[in-house]
């Protein structure tokens, strides 16, 4: 495999994270900024956590097109970004092409990030054969952390191309001859990862750990299982493994749903996987910042002046607009999509939807007005932060926001629908679930929930996150959802095609698409 990801970027990347760990920044200050394994000395065990940083610094590094490329698809968002990119368009309309840079570069940041974090499992491994006491646990709490990390970036990558390469280990030649895994394996490895890696993780809230706060847990690793057994239609496992979470009694819904998605949503108890920012809250010198510009819009007047634009891509669908509308699900409407005049107009071109609500508007709840631009009608307000949230100084779009890739309402959400479907459940029934995700956001309570009210609850909730709503939508064969405004859907569009690049280097047979 072409790994184009070396691990010395990755420690670029973790000197950034390290400032904030005094012990991580003057060991690196000792070598240099530089971590080879020929520096290391493995009887100091107490340096174990630097590797495992990296892998979180790879994990957290995801390129600008990872989220765009695994999200695009449903019918909750568009690709947006009109005359730039057309491939990316073409993707949203499920015309493929395999030479697309997008999914060659999708394809080699989530297997470099693998073999990243499997260099770290095994320097981590070179450490525990010298450690003693307490120091041993320590060493399998982070061999543990790095097969959660693995196995989520795993889960994208099926996901998005089905049979895909299992890598353990950094001998990648051996694991390429082992061939391609079907999806169904993949999620099962992924499924026994989890259960590997749970009885050596801390028993806490991401939040709640001091060594590396915001780091997996336990629960990440339940959460990972459950997505995993969610796409083999294993209901009773989802139920089991979000039955725990949920009867541990540790995670609550943040309650303010606008707010989670920004600045005071950060390490927030509902979170249970983020990928972590800042800018040290500093007006100048190190930064470490996801790029959110992509989201933000190309033409604004937001209400700290200097604050920059964006791109204009994915773009809330009118569909999901209409569909909110028709709900009076006002919170989670004017928190996931940002309006511009031309979009408020083509809502209003529908008889149905000529008379708004006043909450519908181009000035968000912080100020913020978003002007016509030609690449797209909306943005995606869960991945805008409000200008007068920048730090003084900063000004590039999103700086210092997280990104949230797995929540507490997800969870209940998978728990209610593997109940409706004739699971057996511990504490909590979907009615109960469901009305607490919809209680946040001044939704009426529901009774005797059925499998639909879930998954529409779902797409309420859950919308622009992590291509939620499209895999949903291709794992219950609802191809009638995903035909929308002009698109038709079939079973052979459920795939990306393998690139051509790895197709040129690698063994694989391009699929059926």
């Amino acid at each position: 495999m072409k790994n184009l990801r070396k691990l010395s970027k990755s420690l670029v990347l973790l000197l950034v994270i390290c400032i904030s760990l005094s012990s991580c920044n003057d060991k690196l200050e000792e070598n240099d900024g530089q971590l080879a394994s020929s520096d290391l000395d493995f009887t100091q065990t107490d340096d174990m956590i630097l590797p495992l940083i990296g892998s979180y610094a790879v994990t957290y590094s995801r390129g600008w097109e990872d989220p765009l490329l695994i999200g695009v698809r449903g019918d909750d968002v568009n690709a947006g970004g009109l005359g730039d990119q057309p491939l990316f368009a073409e993707t949203d309309l499920f015309n493929y092409d395999n030479g697309f840079w997008m999914y060659n570069q999708v394809w080699e940041n989530f297997y470099g990030d693998i073999l990243d974090i499997n260099n770290t499992r095994e320097t981590i491994e070179q450490y525990k054969e010298f450690a003693t006491g307490d120091d041993i646990a320590l060493a399998d709490q982070y061999i543990a952390e790095t097969m959660v990390l693995s196995g989520f970036q795993h889960l994208q990558m099926s996901k998005l191309w089905g049979d895909i390469f299992i890598i353990t280990s950094t001998n990648v030649q051996e694991e390429l001859d082992n061939g391609v895994f079907t999806k169904m394996e993949v999620m099962q490895y992924i499924s026994d990862l989890m259960d590997e890696a749970i009885p050596f993780l801390p028993d806490v809230r991401p939040n709640e750990r001091t060594d590396v706060p915001g780091g997996v847990t336990k629960y990440t690793a339940l959460a990972v299982k459950a997505m995993a057994n969610l796409e083999m239609e294993k209901y009773q496992e989802v139920a089991d493994a979000t039955g725990e979470i949920i009867n541990s009694n540790k995670f609550m819904l943040y309650p303010d749903f606008y707010e989670l998605f920004k600045k005071p949503g950060k390490l927030s108890n509902e979170n249970i996987f983020e990928l972590q920012f800042s800018d040290f809250n500093s007006d100048s010198g190190p930064v470490s910042n996801h790029l959110y510009a992509p989201f933000g819009p190309s033409s604004w007047d937001p209400l700290v002046e200097t604050a920059s634009g964006g791109w204009g891509f994915y773009e809330p669908s009118l569909k999901y607009i209409k569909f909110m509308l028709d709900r009076g699900d006002q919170i989670r409407l004017v928190t996931s999509v940002n309006f511009t005049p031309r979009g408020i107009d083509e809502i209003m071109m529908d008889p149905e939807y000529s008379t708004l609500p006043s909450y519908i508007t181009n000035v968000t709840l912080d100020g913020d007005v978003f002007n016509d631009y030609p690449r797209a009608m909306f943005g995606s307000g869960k991945h805008y932060l409000p200008s007068n949230q920048l730090t003084p100084g900063r000004n590039s779009y999103g700086s210092g926001k997280n990104f949230i890739v797995i929540r507490y309402a997800e969870i209940l959400l998978m728990y209610a629908e593997a109940l409706t479907r004739g699971v057996s459940g511990s504490g909590l029934t979907a009615d109960q679930a469901v009305n607490m995700v919809r209680s946040r956001v001044n939704m009426p309570a529901l009774s005797n929930v059925t499998t639909q009210d879930v998954i529409d609850e779902k797409f309420a909730e859950l919308a622009m996150e992590w291509g939620i709503r499209y895999f949903d939508m291709i794992r219950l064969n609802e191809y009638n959802e995903l035909s929308y405004e002009g698109r038709t859907f079939t079973a052979q569009d459920e795939l990306l095609p393998y690139p051509q690049e790895q197709l040129d280097l690698l063994p694989l047979e391009d699929q059926d698409n």
